[in-house]
């Protein structure tokens, strides 16, 4: 299965990283739906997710990604970068979203969570 995932993947990562990123802007600038049951804060862990997501999809398009660290860091710094600018834009473009430093700390704590797993995965995939 994973040999499958591998081949279908292989050279288009690129492309469902480019994705993510404007389906996550797209998500982010849109007018929010209500749901019925409000959960306080339950927004900060779909951004945390999100980026997660995303960080990963990054970190896997740049095979070099896996050797060099100042490639990881800057694309962490990149996906960082790109949740500020979103919710700068929110405040900016939209009437109905506003910036929040909540939402940017929850976009951080998903990077850092991704890079995290990327790391200790390449390790135990080295170490074999």
């Amino acid at each position: 299965m994973r040999k499958l995932i591998k081949i279908l993947l292989k050279d288009k990562i690129l492309f469902v990283a480019i994705g993510i990123t404007l389906f996550i802007c797209y998500l982010s600038l849109r007018k929010g739906a209500s749901f019925p049951i409000e959960i306080s804060n339950i927004d900060k862990v779909y951004h945390a997710i999100a980026y997660f997501v995303l960080a990963v999809t990054w970190l896997l398009s740049f095979p070099v990604s896996k050797e060099k660290s100042t490639v990881k860091y800057t694309i962490a710094f990149g996906c960082v970068f790109y949740g500020i600018v979103i919710e700068v834009l929110q405040t900016t473009l939209t009437t109905y979203r506003t910036a929040s430093f909540l939402d940017v700390v929850a976009n951080s704590v998903g990077v850092f969570m991704a890079l995290l797993v990327f790391k200790s995965i390449y390790k135990k995939i080295n170490a074999i």
